[in-house]
């Protein structure tokens, strides 16, 4: 497991990285600061200068281990070798690019610290909020220093609140999924972000959440955040969630009796 002190390095970097190349841009990015690099994809200046900082923030913090970036991938997919190490470290400069483009407050800088194929250490980090979530395998969940537990949530299906990430379901999958969701209380399309997500329902603005493309600077810090206060983040057969290329599908849910309720999406 990582030491306190890298714990702590860590996230003085995160919020160094977010004060010097992301806030000053927010909602005052340049014509030509904003491009797509792939079909519905947008990076900016901002993504790229932080991820570099990130990237040799951490190869200064602890040298020798890989780091796995999400623009880095974008401009050689072969990066994503770099997973198969034991001991890598995996960015998302900034979670929620289209949020910050559009001058949305749901956007994120996340780290997480991959151990022999598990996720030992992830952090994610809401400027326009201030606040840090840390979450350490085997120690625990904060938010900027208290501790995280879930609460329990509804006992029926109906009652629950959940957001179903649609946009990247494959057609079997939608035929499936879609006439199950008004067996739920409420369902939201999302926050397009996951570095919010992911704390929102820790935090109980949601019980559950359904992903369908589960790249590993998306998930690896939010299912540990998850799993450490109490919860549940599995695909949704109920095999375990690794930060690992290729895969499909992640229900997340606030316990395992919500989790259990949730799976009323996937029935015929």
């Amino acid at each position: 497991m990582p030491a306190a002190d890298l714990i702590d390095r860590v996230a003085d970097l995160v919020r160094e990285v977010s004060a010097t190349a992301i806030e000053p841009r927010f909602r005052s990015l340049a014509e030509g600061e904003v491009v797509e690099k792939s079909k519905g994809e947008l990076v900016t200046v901002a993504d790229r200068e932080a991820e570099d900082l990130l990237t040799a923030g951490l190869a200064a913090l602890d040298p020798g281990t890989p780091v796995v970036g999400e623009e880095a991938v974008a401009a050689d997919p072969r990066t994503m070798d770099a997973l198969a190490a034991a001991r890598v470290w995996i960015v998302d400069p900034l979670d929620g690019t289209g949020n910050f483009v559009w001058g949305k407050p749901d956007w994120a800088v996340m780290v997480a610290l991959v151990v022999g194929g598990e996720t030992a250490a992830s952090w994610i980090y809401q400027p326009v909020t201030g606040r840090l979530y840390v979450a350490e395998r085997g120690s625990g969940a904060t938010v900027d220093g208290e501790r995280l537990v879930t609460r329990p949530r509804a006992d029926t299906t109906g009652a629950l609140r959940g957001a179903v990430l649609t946009r990247y379901l494959d057609d079997a999958t939608r035929a499936l999924v879609t006439p199950n969701l008004d067996r739920f209380g409420a369902i939201s399309a999302g926050r397009h972000c996951a570095g919010t997500e992911y704390p929102a329902l820790v935090e109980g603005d949601t019980d559950f959440v359904f992903f369908w493309r589960t790249l590993p600077w998306d998930h690896a810090p939010g299912t540990l955040l998850v799993r450490e206060a109490g919860g549940v983040a599995t695909r949704p057969d109920g095999t375990p969630y690794r930060p690992e290329p290729g895969g499909r599908g992640l229900l997340v849910a606030a316990d395992p009796p919500t989790w259990d309720l949730a799976q009323a999406l996937f029935t015929p």
